[in-house]
C-alpha cells in the first residue's frame, strides 16, 4: 500500500505520540509498503531545508521548515503554522503519488490537512488520536478547544476510522463525540533484552538509594504536584531503614518551572532531580539505572513510557489513567496518588516482590505489545477501507 503519514512530531521532535509514529512508519517500511511522512523540521533533524527528503528504502521524509522552539512541546500557534505548511506539501505529495490512505497523527493539527485533501482527491484518512487532541485534554488549550470543537467534530466524521491507543482514551473520544465508533489499537514497545533471560536484569536490591524514575513532558496533567508533598516522608521511613529516595524527573515543557519551584518550597531537592529533555538513546540509562516507574499521570492515552519502563524490567506504580487496566497485572500497583508512597515502600523493601514485578513487566511487554502486531492492525484496517 501506498500510505502518507501526516504528524507534526516525529523523532527527535516530540514524545511518545512521535515514537509511536517512528515505529509504525518502519514497521510499515518492512513490510514493503511505500511511505511518506510530512513532519517538521527541528535542529539536529536529518534534513536541513524544507522539502527535502531523507529515503530508508521505501520510507520518505519530507521535513518541513516551521518555527518550534522545543523538542518536546509546541504552542498552538506553532501548530497552527505546520498545518498551514504542511497542507501545500501533502497536496504536492498526493499529485505525485496515488495514495491508499492517509495516516493522521493527530486530529489537531494534522485532521485538517487531511480532511481537505479527501475533499479535494478523495484520499481516505484514518486518526490515530493522541490524547491531547480530544478537547478538553489540557486545560492551556481550553479557550481553543472551545473556539475547534465543532470544526474538530466534523474533521472526526469525514475520517474513515477513528483509533484510540486505549480503552480509556476511546471512552473519553466518545464522550467528547458518540456520533462514529472508536476503535481501539495499542501502543507497542521495542524490546531493549531481547538477548537476555527474562530475569537478566541486574538486581539493585542493594543500593543505598532507591531510584524513583518519571519520564514524560512536564505539564500539569503529569500530576508530580500530586505526589511531591509525600516524598519527604517517604525518604524518612527509608532512612529507618538505612536507604534513601531519589526521584529523577526526564523531561521538559511549560509546567518545568512550577514543579522546580514546587520542590524548592517543600525542601525536597535533595530528593527530586530534574535532568531535562532526553533523546531516546539517552533514556536507555536511565531505564537501566532505576528501581521503579513512578507515573502519577492525570490524564493520559496509553503511556508509551510506561511501555518502555516495563521492556526494562521495571515494577511500575501508577495513577488510574487512561492506559493502566491493559499494562498493569501483576508488575505494579494502580493506585492513587496519595497512595503511591506506600506502594513504592513496599516495592523497595521486598526483593521478591520486586522481581516478581519485574518479570512480569518484561513479560507483558514482550507477549502483548510489539509493534508489528500494532501495524499489522492498522494495516489489516487500511485494506479493509481501501476495498470498500
Amino acid at each position: 500500500m501506498k500510505i502518507l503519514i501526516i504528524s507534526h512530531e516525529y523523532p527527535p521532535v516530540g514524545g511518545g505520540g512521535a515514537n509511536a509514529c517512528y515505529n509504525l512508519a518502519i514497521e510499515y517500511s518492512k513490510q514493503k509498503h511505500n511511505v511518506h511522512i510530512v513532519t517538521v523540521w527541528y535542529p539536529g533533524c536529518d534534513t536541513a531545508d524544507q522539502d527535502q527528503i531523507s529515503i530508508y528504502d521505501n520510507l520518505c521524509i519530507h521535513r518541513i521548515k516551521s518555527p518550534r522552539k522545543h523538542p518536546d512541546h509546541s504552542s498552538f500557534y506553532e501548530m497552527f503554522l505546520f498545518m498551514v505548511k504542511a497542507d501545500d506539501v501533502c497536496r504536492r505529495l498526493v499529485k505525485e503519488v496515488a495514495f491508499d490512505i492517509c495516516h493522521v497523527f493527530f486530529a489537531i493539527p494534522s485532521g485538517p490537512i487531511a480532511y481537505r485533501l479527501k475533499l479535494r482527491y478523495h484520499l481516505p484518512y484514518v486518526i490515530r488520536f493522541g490524547g491531547g487532541d480530544i478537547p478538553g485534554s489540557q486545560k492551556r488549550f481550553t479557550f481553543i478547544y472551545k473556539l475547534i470543537a465543532p470544526f474538530e467534530r466534523r474533521i472526526w466524521h469525514e475520517a474513515e476510522a477513528l483509533v484510540a491507543n486505549s480503552e480509556g482514551l476511546r471512552l473519553r473520544a466518545v464522550a467528547f463525540d458518540d456520533k462514529k465508533p472508536v476503535i481501539v489499537i495499542p501502543n507497542g514497545v521495542r524490546m531493549p533484552y531481547e538477548s537476555l533471560p527474562d530475569n537478566g536484569i541486574i538486581d539493585k536490591a542493594d543500593r543505598d538509594v532507591v531510584k524513583m524514575l518519571f519520564v514524560s513532558r512536564l505539564i500539569e496533567g503529569k500530576g508530580l504536584q500530586d505526589i511531591f508533598p509525600d516524598l519527604r516522608g517517604l525518604d524518612d521511613r527509608c532512612r529507618q531503614a538505612g536507604r534513601s529516595i531519589r526521584y529523577v524527573i526526564v523531561g521538559d515543557g511549560p509546567y518545568r518551572q512550577a514543579y522546580e519551584e514546587l520542590v524548592h518550597q517543600l525542601d525536597i531537592d535533595d530528593i527530586v532531580e530534574f535532568v531535562g529533555h532526553k533523546s531516546h538513546d539517552e533514556l536507555d540509562r536511565f531505564y537501566r539505572d532505576a528501581d521503579v516507574f513512578v507515573f502519577p499521570s492525570r490524564s493520559e492515552g496509553m503511556p508509551n513510557v510506561v511501555l518502555e519502563a516495563m521492556s526494562y524490567g521495571l515494577p511500575v506504580v501508577m495513577t488510574p489513567c487512561e492506559g493502566s487496566s491493559e499494562l498493569i497485572h501483576d508488575n505494579g500497583y494502580v493506585v492513587n496518588a496519595g497512595d503511591f508512597c506506600d506502594r513504592i515502600w513496599e516495592i523497595a523493601n521486598d526483593k521478591e516482590l520486586r522481581q516478581s514485578f519485574s518479570d512480569n513487566s518484561i513479560r507483558i511487554a514482550r507477549e502483548m505489545f510489539s509493534w508489528s502486531n500494532t501495524a499489522n492492525a492498522y494495516i489489516g484496517l487500511f485494506r479493509e477501507i481501501a476495498n470498500r
